[in-house]
């Protein structure tokens, strides 16, 4: 069994959120840390040297060819429709003892990845509260918010737990483990499907949510219909969960961007799918209508067309017929 402390870690994707955390890590001089990736990725990364806060970095790129043994720690932080093509990379710097950290968004990326490397060594987590921002080739964050993790699917992970802990305090990056992982991760969902989406319809940094009452009023229908939602999942979200974020989102910096709106002023595709299309699609399943998010579903997509980002996962709207739509108003 393990009993060493995390060393090695690979950091697969190089956004604003990889980017923050390869940072924390380094600052620590207690880690030897890579980013992991292969074919264009990898020359991308090769060509482009990371800055953060104003800061040279100099964290090598490498293929997984190049790594030599399995890793303690594999943090992953790509955007959704990447992570097909890096799950080969993935597996190949995993041994018996790594343990797997997902801070992508979404309520899929856990089952995705551990499919291949395994559910026992995969950690649940979300990253709440960090406002890393990318512009270019450089990177800034003013909060490094909190990751939140737990056990997931697998039990008797207490020992990868510990081993994680004591890796984030030495890094300082702030961290929590709750009692219920599954609903921190609803309850980060919900977020997700507010503000992200709100806020790329919108073109709105926090601060607008901070100060604009109708701002604020969207944000919250859309992350109403996922409260109703979650019942059906059998996780107790409630009121309560939208004002406990509606205290993390007044300390955000108000020029700060969520991760969707730099992806529509990037012109680049978003996680849509991900949000409005998984609160379409399980509102179909269980009879329960979700009308805000299924228009924040097309308006995003038509945004994406009219700036021809090209999409890597093929849309179709869902149909909704007239008795299932009523069928899910009865319901509410």
């Amino acid at each position: 069994m393990q009993t060493k402390k995390i060393k090695t870690i690979a950091i697969v994707g190089a956004g604003a959120m990889g980017a923050a955390y390869a940072s924390m890590f380094s600052d620590a001089a207690s880690f030897s840390l890579f980013f992991l990736a292969s074919g264009q990725r990898y020359l991308r990364l090769k060509k482009k040297p990371l800055t953060v806060n104003g800061r040279p970095y100099a964290i090598p790129v490498l293929q997984p060819k190049e790594v030599g043994a399995p890793v303690d720690l594999v943090l992953v932080a790509l955007k959704h429709h990447h992570l097909p093509e890096a799950l080969e990379d993935i597996k190949a710097v995993v041994g018996e003892e790594t343990i797997l950290l997902s801070v992508m968004n979404g309520l899929e990326s856990e089952q995705i990845i551990g499919s291949v490397c395994g559910m026992e060594k995969m950690l649940y987590a979300i990253a709440v509260g960090i406002d890393a921002v990318r512009e270019g080739n450089h990177f800034s964050y003013a909060r490094p918010g909190k990751i939140i993790f737990g056990e997931g699917s697998q039990k008797d992970q207490g020992r990868r737990v510990t081993l994680l802990q004591e890796a984030l305090t030495r890094a300082a990056i702030p961290h929590e483990v709750p009692p219920d992982m599954q609903r921190v991760m609803w309850w980060k969902f919900m977020i997700n499907v507010g503000i992200n989406q709100a806020s790329a319809v919108l073109r709105a940094p926090y601060g607008v949510f901070q100060s604009s009452g109708n701002a604020l009023a969207l944000m919250q229908m859309l992350m109403q219909e996922v409260v109703m939602l979650a019942g059906k999942a059998a996780v107790n979200l409630s009121r309560k969960d939208l004002d406990d974020w509606l205290a993390v989102l007044a300390t955000l910096a108000p020029e700060g961007k969520t991760s969707m709106l730099q992806d529509i002023e990037a012109e680049r595709k978003t996680e849509v799918e991900i949000f409005s299309g998984r609160v379409v699609s399980l509102g179909l399943q269980h009879g329960i209508a979700t009308p805000v998010n299924q228009t924040i579903l097309h308006i995003i997509k038509a945004m994406e067309e009219r700036t021809c980002i090209s999409t890597t996962v093929e849309y179709k709207p869902p149909k909704v017929s007239k008795s299932s739509f009523l069928k899910g108003r009865l319901s509410r």
